[in-house]
């Protein structure tokens, strides 16, 4: 199906409970025997890419998704005093060590992977992909006001779906000759649309809404351009999910197997070129 040296990369984007999709991206192409020789992820694409780096079954990771959803998110919240954040995320990391079984290196993963960030004083971008793997996912999903920020060779950072919400840049880097990007960002008119059309009444936001939104509005600014370089591009339907809608799990982690079967015969078509 491809030549021997071809080396496949995934880029896993940002999107809070939408990025529960990619876990239905990854199922679809095992199904089809597609094999990922590394991963790059920013923010929820970096906690489903770590877990899959390592190693763990698809169908533990959905099992973790829909458990996880099932529990209320105040459960996993630490309140911290508001420095830096309002939750300081220990027992999000706590979860997610016990999850990959330790705090593991990046040296330690059975895929090459990694995972962005964002520098919060300067802006810029921040690879991570030594040391431990857990601190690196911890920063990639530090959202700007919610989770304190994370110190990391003495920079301070958050969310990498500020400055690069779909990371197909870093896998050119790793070296990556052939890549699938899944975007998971979708057009906020888009959701405005919807909740139009089913003719629902539009809520006033709470604060939590409206940090997600804005960050959301970055993101998608920022997301054409990271796209460019990608030789497939897929992106489940997941407008009708909000950023906080980890309950809907299932319903995302499926649109995420729908649209990659959609785009399983133009990976192979490609592969095959």
């Amino acid at each position: 199906m491809r030549k021997k040296k071809t080396k496949i990369g995934l880029a896993l984007g940002s999107g809070a409970a939408r990025g529960l999709a990619h876990i239905g991206v990854l199922e679809a192409l095992e199904k089809e025997d597609i094999p990922i020789d590394m991963i790059a992820g920013t923010s929820a694409g970096a906690l489903v890419g770590a877990l899959y780096a390592q190693g763990k079954d698809i169908s533990l990771l959905e099992n973790l998704a829909i458990d996880l959803g099932s529990k209320r998110f105040a459960l996993l919240a630490d309140p911290a005093l508001p420095r830096t954040g309002l939750i300081q995320g220990r027992r999000i990391k706590e979860v997610l060590k016990s999850i990959v079984g330790g705090d593991i290196g990046f040296g330690d993963l059975r895929i090459p992977f990694a995972c962005v960030a964002t520098d919060v004083e300067t802006g810029e971008e921040v690879v991570i992909n030594q040391g431990s793997v857990l601190e690196g996912v911890r920063a990639s999903i530090s959202i700007p006001v919610i989770f304190t920020v994370v110190r990391w060779k003495g920079r301070y950072l958050v969310d990498g779906g500020l400055v690069n919400p779909v990371p197909v840049s870093v896998l050119k880097r790793m070296g990556a000759d052939f890549i699938i990007a899944v975007n998971v960002t979708p057009d906020a008119r888009e959701r405005i649309h919807q909740v139009s059309e089913e003719g629902l009444e539009a809520k006033e936001p709470n604060i939590f809404n409206v940090i997600m939104q804005t960050i959301h509005i970055a993101a998608y600014q920022a997301v054409k351009s990271s796209l460019v370089g990608a030789d497939v591009i897929i992106e489940p339907q997941v407008t009708h999910i909000g950023w906080g809608d980890f309950h809907r799990a299932p319903e995302c982690i499926l649109q995420g197997e729908l649209a990659t079967q959609g785009s399983i015969s133009e990976i192979k078509r490609k592969l095959a070129d």
